[in-house]
Order: structure tokens, then C-alpha cells, then sequence
């Protein structure tokens, strides 16, 4: 417009000598016409932008879990990069349980299970639920264990009729049915206490409890307290976390699906990119030293491409699940995965 206004000027600053001061009426009329198109060429180009970056949502809330080690959890927090990929506010729901952060998501509460146990999304699908896995989040065996005080607990059998607590329907859950499986025992055989991670391991050290089910930071603790490793997931589960949503919202937000996978790249691309940083940020959101941060890192492969190896795994669980009576029936894990 100044840029209209200035040329007008400069033009009658030329024919002055000749009168432009008394400019007809059809040279106004094209000055203002021109004006015009001037301004309804840039509200369009402005409304065509807005257009561009709308997002079809005005928040989104995603689950935020730590714990055992969330790597990309943590990081997407601290640098804020689902709200500024989405360009909307992101509000996170602090569910530890698999079951409730698969009710969660079923009553519309959360969006998206950034992180939710392979366990859970197949017993929640069972259940009749609307769940799908978006991507992989992790996978790390090694990192999900059962600790005790008692260095006596060496065999499936030597848990018989002790207190043994962690999060049902979780990692943790199947790792301690898959130990008590290979001498023919069930959760049946011992006294088994449904506990978030940290009061596992607060039970573990008040003495109430016999044998914790903890993973990451807490079992990195545990591990320097000197307490008894019984066993760790390798070789019993595969350990898969995922990123989750339901079909329903895919299918009405494929803007924010789109959206959602270009944040996640930008997270895997901070943590290559910025590993000092990325280790100083989880210790300060564990509360632990950053050597101890990288060395639990190394047994985590965030990588969230789905692979076969993938759903070979998660037809594993499932097919395990089935056999100890978790679900009542069979699973073809293919469902499982947005088509």
C-alpha cells in the first residue's frame, strides 16, 4: 500500500507542471481500483498460508512417562517440539499404567500414547479397543528388570510365594511371567503386587516387597545400592514401546500425523545431533549423573521405523499372552498397525 501510495505521489509530482491537480475522475478510479487487487492479492496470500499451517485440532494431549529412560520423551519436553511442529498447545498426561493409558486413549482424554508397552496396546486391542501403533519408540531388554536384597533368588522356583510387585499389563509384567514360565509357574505360584515403578522399588527397600520389577534409572539405583539382579528381560521379551493412537483419529487428523512424524525426526535428529545435551537434559530430569545416563543409553535402540523383527515380537507377546491367559483369545498382531 505505501508502496501504491509513494508511486501516486512520484506521479503526480511529475505531471504537476501539467496539472495533476486536477486529475480526472478515471484516473482515480484506476488508482483505487489498482489499490484494490493490491489488497485483496495479499489477504488472499495470507489466508492461502494460514491455510497451509492450520492444524485441524486446537491441542493435543500425549502421555509423558520418564521412566525407565524416555529419551525422546524427555527431549521433546524440554525443547517443546510437538507444539512447535503442531502450532498448537500440547498438554501431557503423566500415566505410568499401561492400563491407564490405554483407557485413557479409548475415552478420548489422550490422543496419543507417546510410549505405551507392546503388552498394553495388544491387551487393550483385545479388549475391543481402537488402538493402533503409529511407529516404534523403543526397544531394550536389558533394560527391564527384577531386583531383590535376597542373592538367594536365583530360579523361577526360588519366587515361589514371594511378594513380587511392578505394573501390571506393562514390560515389566511380562518379563516376570516369562521367568516364572520356564519352570512351569504362573502368577499363581507367588504373591504378585500390581505397583508403579518407584513404589516397587520404595516397597524393595522398606522391605515389603521380596522382588521389584524396575527398569532404567530406578534399576540403574538398585544396581548401585548392591542389590541382587534376579534377571533382565534378554532372551525373555523383546521389549517393545510404541507410539499409539487410535484409526478414528488417524483417519480425521492425517495433518497431525504428518505433523507428529516430522516432530519425531526432529527429535531423533536432536539426540544425534546434540548427544552432550541430550545426556544432560535426561540426568537432570532423572536426577542422576550423566555417566550413569550413558550407560543405560547403550542398551536402548530409539530408532522408530517399524520392522519385521518388530511385529515378529509382537506377534511373540501376543501369541505368550494367549498361552498364560492374559487374552482370551488369538491375536493377529497384523491389526495392530495402521494399514
Amino acid at each position: 500500500m505505501k508502496k501504491l501510495i509513494a508511486l501516486g505521489l512520484a506521479a503526480c509530482m511529475t505531471f504537476s507542471l501539467a496539472g495533476c491537480s486536477g486529475s480526472t475522475s478515471k484516473e482515480t478510479e484506476a488508482a483505487s481500483a489498482a489499490e484494490t487487487t493490491a489488497a485483496a492479492s495479499t489477504e488472499a496470500e495470507t489466508s492461502a498460508a494460514a491455510s497451509d499451517t492450520a492444524t485441524s485440532i486446537d491441542k493435543l494431549t500425549v502421555t509423558y512417562v520418564t521412566s525407565p529412560l524416555n529419551v525422546p520423551t524427555i527431549i521433546e519436553k524440554d525443547q517443546g517440539i510437538f507444539e512447535k511442529e503442531l502450532g498448537v498447545p500440547v498438554e501431557y498426561a503423566e500415566l505410568t499404567s499401561g492400563a491407564d493409558q490405554t483407557q485413557a486413549l479409548a475415552s478420548g482424554d489422550v490422543q496419543v500414547l507417546y510410549a505405551v508397552g507392546a503388552t498394553s496396546v495388544i491387551l487393550s486391542a483385545a479388549n475391543g479397543a481402537d488402538i493402533k501403533v503409529l511407529n516404534m519408540y523403543s526397544r531394550s531388554p536389558k533394560a527391564f528388570c527384577m531386583y531383590s536384597k535376597d542373592e538367594t533368588l536365583t530360579t523361577p522356583e526360588s519366587l515361589k510365594g514371594k511378594t513380587i510387585a511392578g505394573p501390571t499389563g506393562t514390560n515389566l509384567h511380562e518379563l516376570l511371567v516369562s521367568y516364572l514360565a520356564q519352570a512351569d509357574m504362573t502368577l499363581d505360584d507367588v504373591n504378585y503386587v500390581n505397583m508403579t515403578i518407584p513404589d516397587a522399588k520404595a516397597g524393595l527397600d522398606g522391605g515389603s516387597v521380596d522382588v521389584a520389577l524396575i527398569a532404567g534409572a530406578t534399576a540403574y539405583n538398585a544396581e548401585q545400592q548392591g542389590y541382587h539382579l534376579v534377571a533382565d528381560g534378554e532372551g525373555l521379551i523383546s521389549a517393545l514401546i510404541a507410539v499409539a493412537t487410535t484409526q478414528k483419529f488417524y483417519d480425521e487428523h492425517p495433518d497431525v500425523i504428518e505433523k507428529l512424524n516430522a516432530a519425531q525426526d526432529e527429535i531423533a535428529s536432536y539426540m544425534a545431533d546434540s548427544q552432550d545435551e541430550t545426556m544432560e537434559t535426561v540426568a537432570a530430569a532423572l536426577d542422576l549423573d550423566v555417566d550413569a545416563v550413558k550407560e543405560m543409553y547403550g542398551y536402548y535402540d530409539f530408532s522408530t521405523e517399524i520392522t519385521d523383527a518388530d511385529k515378529e515380537g509382537f506377534q511373540k507377546t501376543a501369541d505368550f499372552m494367549y498361552e498364560s491367559g492374559m487374552i482370551e483369545n488369538e491375536l493377529d498382531v497384523n491389526t495392530l498397525f495402521i494399514q
